[in-house]
């Protein structure tokens, strides 16, 4: 990077860590982006909100925030409306689309109105209304909280006896409960890059689904990129998540995730707004299949964000 575009850019506060259980994670992606930052010769510093935020912000004077936040307060519009209030620019989604992808259950409302395919679901209340819609709709069910992100407190409940365990361990994360109808088949994910969509890219977890060990823990998960779909078929799940990211006026990055059924139909399942950018992150691996490295990825979401505020 020339120092030209170096001053462009500025000083970066990058925002890791924070008071979410994806702490750890946080840490571990801002540590990342640091590095890259740094490794390019820009003027970088670490913040965690955590430890008095608007404190550090006003003694390292930075000029633009990268949110490596993960989960509350990090992806549902509190950073963000912070940073706003505060008038410094930051990079991702603004405070209205945080909040309604942080929030599941609107997620899939506000798709659901517009046409876009996305499986049978409903907030339960109780125990008794997870029975019922496995009533109606059949197991296995996915029982997540509505409000948690990296797969934090979900469960695939195949007997009726464990609806309850999953309904307590959902609720545990003091989040509504999600209950969702399992779409048997294939799970992809489509990173997108200002206005683009990157390669997609099949999971296959050892694990019975992509959970919080799949993605952070264990070394087993096969990334299968290219992804195994034909041409046309990954052209379709590109554009069906852009029209998904975009009916959520998303901006920036973030990432769509799926699950393609047994007759090759797609199904949304979530946005995530800031998505890891830990080594078994998805968005670098799908920014490398494009031809973009980890520290051009860094300054492309930096760039994206510069530009919106140009314009």
């Amino acid at each position: 990077m020339t120092s030209m575009q170096s001053s462009v850019i500025g000083k970066v506060a990058v925002l890791l860590g924070g008071n979410s259980a994806e702490r750890e994670v946080s840490l571990s992606s801002g540590e990342a982006v640091y590095r890259a930052l740094i490794a390019q010769g820009i003027d970088a510093v670490k913040v965690d909100p955590k430890f008095d935020l608007i404190k550090q912000l006003n003694e390292h004077q930075v000029d633009i925030a990268f949110i490596a936040l993960h989960g509350v307060g990090g992806e549902d519009g509190t950073i963000q409306g912070l940073l706003e209030f505060y008038g410094l620019p930051y990079t991702g989604s603004g405070v209205k689309s945080s909040a309604i992808c942080m929030d599941k259950w609107r997620t899939k409302l506000i798709w659901q109105s517009l046409g876009l395919p996305t499986p049978k679901y409903i907030q339960a209340g109780s125990v008794e209304q997870l029975v019922e819609f496995s009533q109606q709709v059949g197991l296995p069910l996915m029982v997540k909280p509505s409000l948690e992100g990296s797969s934090i407190g979900i469960s695939k409940v195949t007997l009726n006896e464990d609806l309850a365990d999953a309904f307590e361990s959902a609720q545990a994360t003091d989040s509504p409960v999600l209950a969702e109808q399992f779409i048997t088949g294939r799970e992809f994910t489509v990173a997108i890059l200002g206005d683009k969509a990157l390669p997609a890219i099949q999971l296959k977890p050892a694990n019975d689904f992509y959970d919080y060990d799949a993605k952070y823990i264990q070394d087993d998960t096969e990334y299968l990129l290219p992804c195994g779909l034909s041409k046309e078929k990954e052209l379709e799940l590109q554009v069906l998540a852009l029209s998904a990211y975009d009916a959520l006026d998303c901006k920036g990055w973030g990432r769509v995730d799926f699950m393609q059924d047994e007759s090759e139909k797609f199904w949304l399942i979530e946005v995530n707004t800031v998505p890891g950018m830990t080594d078994h992150s998805l968005v670098p691996m799908a920014a490398k299949a494009a031809g973009i490295d980890f520290e051009h990825l860094v300054i492309d979401i930096l760039n994206a964000k510069l530009s919106e505020v140009a314009g």
